[in-house]
């Protein structure tokens, strides 16, 4: 794919978005009909036949990010500064991601699904891992176009779902396998999934399946042989306890110190926002307790074994949530931590995103969150505050400030304004980050 978008793919890409672009701006700046106008889009976009339904999906996004960093050092702990000459330029980046997707009516249990998914980026001042421009810090948004999704399923056996080919996979909350959502182009598995739902055992789904390959944030593939298996029974009204195993062996020689076996167990009653326990109508708790062992696996080359813990608890009052949280990932050298190589890693550790892959001594997260919610829950307010140490204590790697809101508009579109700022110890460099970005999705 990344030949036909250096060809012909790219510049119909650039058309067909920033047609998109102008009609979406349209509806936005003349609120009046935009009502009247997302009704007939839904009503176009979604078909039947015989009673199933179909739709064509659209998925618009446009993000303006800024990164800015501080004197950037040669290696994270005691390193000393980049020449001059290497130092990173401040990266700036508009970029406007599409994705359209056709989903098929269900036929006897089959039902299908493609999605193509295209990065344009309309101000490149940044390095996106695959554009050279190493001059700048990155930010990893390449213009790529893509085939993202092509997959089957069928629900033809009681209770059950099997789909296979490429497929988006969230389980959980994206710690382990996710879709790296937050980038512009994301995550997804070649695979065969299998999810079942009992209806015996009240509140029983098991995800067992099979990744074969990885389409990367940056449009590159990763070859992999990952047996997965994720269990979740809901304990009523108290929340959900987890048990789960990875086995992920990455087949190409540099990928082979990312292969690990995870074995975790969970117990939580925050699956997503809102959940808790609900001590009366406007008050409740929530609560998480997580303990996971890895160990080498496959074609790792290196012999270890780490742990995770990861602690949470908070409580909720009419519309404000705080919560105070820990999540260690323990480290006892270079290859020998524990790491989340299939995960959404920008959810975790600060939106600076300076630790997406675990130190050599490890990583202790300590940190606080506030979420407001206004306006009948549309306007959501969220600050993070982090401190970073090693797994020990010992070594304390700086601290971290993070700051969102969320505006919703009805189901289909939202803006959002997002700051990051890493203020660094022993442990990297200072380094701030800006969004601005809107969407619009149906």
């Amino acid at each position: 794919m990344a030949c036909l978008a250096k060809g012909n793919l790219m510049p119909e890409f650039r058309k067909i978005v920033l047609t998109t672009s102008f009609l979406s701006l349209a509806l936005v700046n003349n609120p009046a009909s935009a009502v009247g106008v997302t009704q007939s889009v839904e009503d176009a976009l979604n078909f039947y036949h015989y009673g199933n339904k179909g739709a064509v999906k659209i998925d618009l996004n446009y993000r303006y990010e800024n990164v800015n960093q501080d004197v950037v050092l040669d290696k994270p702990i005691g390193g000393v500064p980049l020449p001059n000459a290497k130092q990173p330029d401040t990266a700036n980046g508009n970029t406007l991601r599409l994705r359209a997707g056709l989903l098929s009516p269900t036929f006897f249990g089959i039902q299908g699904y493609a999605e193509f998914e295209g990065n344009l980026a309309m101000q490149e001042d940044f390095n996106s891992l695959r554009n050279d421009n190493k001059g700048f810090s990155t930010i990893a948004d390449p213009e790529k176009a893509e085939l993202n999704q092509l997959w089957i399923s069928y629900n033809g056996v009681p209770d059950t779902i099997i789909k296979g080919g490429r497929q988006r996979i969230k389980l959980d909350d994206d710690r382990f396998i996710g879709n790296v959502g937050w980038r512009q182009m994301e995550h997804t598995f070649d695979s065969v999934l299998i999810t079942h739902t009992s209806q015996q055992l009240f509140g029983l789904v098991v995800n067992a399946g099979y990744i074969g390959n990885v389409q990367t944030i940056t449009s590159t593939t990763e070859n992999i042989n990952a047996p997965i298996l994720n269990v979740n029974y809901k304990v009523g009204d108290y929340g959900n306890i987890i048990g789960y195993g990875y086995w992920l062996d990455y087949t190409e020689k540099e990928n082979y110190e990312k292969s690990s076996e995870t074995y975790g167990l969970r117990f939580t009653n925050y699956l997503k926002p809102g959940d808790t326990y609900k001590v009366s109508d406007n008050y409740g708790l929530v609560y998480t307790a997580e303990w996971a062992h890895q160990q080498d696996y496959g074609h790792g080359q290196t012999n270890y074994e780490a742990d995770r813990i990861n602690l949470m608890g908070g409580f909720t009052a009419y519309n404000v949530t705080l919560q105070g949280a820990m999540e260690q990932l323990n480290g006892s050298g270079k290859n020998k931590t524990f790491d989340t190589p299939l995960g959404t890693n920008h959810a975790f550790q600060g939106w600076a995103d300076l630790f997406l892959n675990t130190p050599d001594n490890g990583i202790r997260d300590v940190f606080g969150t506030a979420i407001v919610a206004l306006n009948r829950g549309n306007l959501i307010l969220t600050g993070v505050y982090h401190d970073f140490s090693d797994d020990t204590g010992g070594i304390h790697y700086g601290d971290e400030w993070d700051f969102q809101a969320l505006m919703k508009f009805g189901k289909h579109y939202s803006v959002l304004a997002k700051y990051a700022y890493y203020n660094a110890d022993k442990f990297n460099t200072d380094t701030q980050k800006i969004w601005l970005q809107g969407n619009i999705s149906f």
